[in-house]
């Protein structure tokens, strides 16, 4: 079973490329990549960018899928405009089959990640194209031009679940992994699929090596869908796995700062 991550590289390999081939390996699915950008980073933060050209994308999703039979595909950072684009040109011609978008638009200190005109990009061609978008609090509130702090309650979750979900997505899944205020003691996840709105709830786990948790959860669910879960059932076994990763490496000391999760079971019992 092959599955495509068309994402960014992560030099600290907490994140990005790095982290969905980890997934990818604990849910038994072969990982294929198209790398969008190259970042200098580590555990304190991004040093240097180098963005692809849209021709050198374009190049590497051609040849992954001109080789595998790729069952799902997910996307990290895409940076630019121009490479949204080029993705949803491939998931226009119907050759990127359950397309997980998680819309990396924005980092924990409120910058965008992506240059002008890049929302737009994706709220016109890329999400009609998804099965599911996986934005969490804040890329939420960038793809609806809402304030943060109005996204306060698990209703304002599902309010804002069914706005994105007007875009065209199939599924949207708003991750509430910075939900409740500076000491949240739980994590909602709003899923709203069709007429269907399901709240996955639990537990916060205490860690500050929490990097790639978004990239990791995305993946899980590229990888469940892969393997032929649906949406409603991908989704609690994917926030569990995330879930599980986090206790894991409650406990790692990997660099100075927000350190990766335990893909691997390696910090488990």
């Amino acid at each position: 079973m092959t599955v495509l991550s068309i994402a960014g590289s992560d030099s600290g390999g907490g994140a990005g490329i790095q982290a969905d081939l980890r997934t990818f390996a604990a849910f038994g699915v072969h990982g294929t990549t198209a790398i969008t950008a190259v970042t200098a980073q580590n555990t304190l933060g991004v040093h240097d960018v180098a963005v692809l050209t849209p021709a050198q994308l374009r190049s590497q999703i051609g040849a992954v899928l001109d080789d595998f039979d790729v069952q799902a595909v997910k996307t990290g950072m895409l940076a630019t405009p121009a490479l949204v684009e080029v993705v949803a040109e491939f998931a226009q011609l119907g050759l990127l089959p359950h397309l997980v978008v998680d819309p990396v638009l924005v980092s924990s200190t409120n910058h965008l990640l992506l240059t002008d005109g890049g929302v737009e990009v994706y709220r016109n061609l890329l999400l009609p194209h998804a099965a599911i978008v996986t934005p969490n609090l804040r890329e939420a509130a960038v793809l609806c031009d809402v304030a943060l702090d109005s996204i306060d309650s698990v209703e304002a979750m599902t309010e804002i679940g069914r706005q994105i979900a007007g875009f065209g997505p199939r599924a949207v899944l708003v991750k509430g992994g910075h939900f409740g205020g500076e000491q949240p003691t739980t994590a909602p996840d709003v899923l709203i699929a069709g007429d269907q709105v399901l709240v996955f709830d639990g537990p916060r786990v205490s860690t500050r090596n929490d990097h790639g948790t978004g990239c990791s959860l995305s993946a899980a669910l590229c990888a469940l869908l892969a393997t032929g879960s649906s949406v409603t059932e991908a989704c609690p076994v994917a926030k569990s796995f995330v879930a599980d990763a986090l206790a894991g490496a409650a406990t790692w000391q990997l660099g100075r700062g927000p350190g990766p999760i335990d893909h691997l079971g390696w910090g488990r019992d």
